[in-house]
């Protein structure tokens, strides 16, 4: 009898996993439906919020830290976020474009999306160590989303290069002396993705465990990553950076989340 599970304890496990095989279903979903604009230069504006001269401004920067460095540093903004977060459209945009070199994952993607006031900062893998989650939050919150507010998107985006680009660069003091962001700011969007992902856990221990006493295999499907090249660019080119003849492209690097995110 003490062995038995309280009925309170199945339906909450029960609840659960319905809920973990929702969410993968809806993750799979968004996987197959979203769409990213093609990478056609360092400053891709499929929004439409910087002028001609303001990309060639960021690019420039941008440039040059490449060719010095090797760092893929690419500005993007998007008219929406196609009904998903901010922190998945950027990583998935970010693994789709491959930013950063294959072997060092040195690439920093530089997401907006105006209509839904979303910023992000999305690292490589080989720059996490530089570019922290916690520099990345100080670079939205003082020197991107203040700006932001009163319409100057330029302003924003130019203050973001430059502070990631210091950063990298090696000069992390003068963001580290800057205003901590309260540890308790935190965005929903993060707290949603945090219990989806905990319900994935919970239901692949779940099911681990339940294959363990049967013998039998756990049966679990594996859905379409984002870097299995399954979305097309339905976005037009005109707002893309114009200095590249269409023969940039990005160096093989991958992301697994680290960055920061932020709104306006």
């Amino acid at each position: 009898m003490g062995r038995t599970m309280p009925v309170r304890a199945r339906l909450a496990l029960s609840l659960a996993v319905l809920a973990a095989c929702l969410t993968v279903y809806a993750i799979g979903a968004l996987a197959a439906e979203l769409t990213f604009p093609a990478l056609t230069g360092r400053v891709i504006d499929a929004a439409g919020i910087l002028t001609p001269e303001q990309r060639g401004t960021l690019d420039a920067k941008l440039k040059a830290h490449e060719d010095k460095t090797s760092d893929q540093v690419v500005v993007a903004t998007v008219p929406n976020l196609q009904g998903t977060t901010v922190e998945d459209y950027a990583n998935r945009l970010f693994r789709d474009w491959k930013l950063g070199q294959a072997k060092t994952n040195n690439g920093v993607l530089l997401l907006v999306a105006p209509s839904e006031r979303k910023v992000r900062i999305e690292v490589g893998y080989g720059l996490e160590g530089a570019l922290t989650d916690a520099l990345s939050k100080v670079i939205i919150a003082s020197a991107i989303t203040p700006r932001f507010k009163t319409g100057d998107y330029f302003g924003g985006l130019n203050a973001g290069v430059d502070g990631i680009l210091s950063i990298l660069s090696g000069d992390a003091q003068e963001w580290q002396r800057k205003p901590q962001v309260r540890a308790d700011e935190v965005d929903p969007a993060q707290v949603a993705v945090f219990i989806a992902l905990f319900l994935i856990v919970l239901f692949v221990a779940w099911r681990m465990s339940r294959s363990g006493r049967t013998g039998r295999g756990g049966g679990l499907v594996i859905l379409p990553g984002p870097g299995s090249g399954g979305w097309g660019g339905g976005f037009s080119d005109s707002g893309s950076s114009g200095g590249f003849d269409g023969g940039f492209s990005g160096g093989g690097g991958s992301s697994g989340g680290g960055g920061a995110s932020g709104d306006w």
